[in-house]
């Protein structure tokens, strides 16, 4: 990323010229003040197959950084085909919809889970395939359970201990 940092006031920009932060983050995402070490951010505009989408968010979300695989999907939906776009789009939400509930964010945690709940249902229900080997059917009811327990109020969501699992529970797990 080419740009300056807030030192000279003028905003970070990237090689084609758009506004980008390039201050440090967290694992949720948060910016952190210049010069701190932060989490490695996600390079965007990736190509991959749905095999390595799928692969590389649950990673990231085992590792606690949801806004980070969120940004996996978004890559995804992006450049993926229109018959997709809902499907990469609706994880996505659920993804940043964890990443809110994490920070605290109840209203646009429980918003965002919904949300991205009722888009994969919306792709599920038009495809009799599981793709990529996605629970769909399991991820719309962790994302409306957890929306449910956030607004509740029932404490902090610890990103890595409540991610999903996006091809569902195994036997040992």
């Amino acid at each position: 990323m080419s740009g300056t940092s807030d030192a000279g006031g003028a905003r970070d920009r990237d090689d084609e010229g758009r506004a980008r932060s390039a201050r440090p983050r967290d694992g949720l995402g948060r910016p952190l003040p210049y010069g701190t070490a932060g989490v490695e951010r996600q390079p965007e505009g990736v190509l991959r197959t749905p095999e390595q989408t799928v692969v590389e968010a649950q990673a990231l979300l085992d590792d606690g950084k949801p806004f980070h695989a969120h940004e996996v999907f978004e890559d995804a939906w992006k450049s993926g085909p229109d018959r997709e776009r809902t499907l990469w789009r609706g994880l996505a939400q659920l993804a940043v919809g964890l990443t809110h509930a994490a920070r605290g964010n109840a209203t646009g945690g429980a918003r965002l889970l919904r949300r991205g709940a009722a888009a994969v249902e919306e792709w599920a229900a038009g495809s009799a395939v599981r793709p990529y080997g996605l629970d769909l059917p399991g991820l719309a009811g962790w994302a409306r359970e957890l929306a449910g327990e956030v607004e509740s109020g029932r404490g902090e969501v610890d990103a890595r201990e409540r991610a999903p699992r996006l091809r569902g529970r195994t036997a040992a797990g």
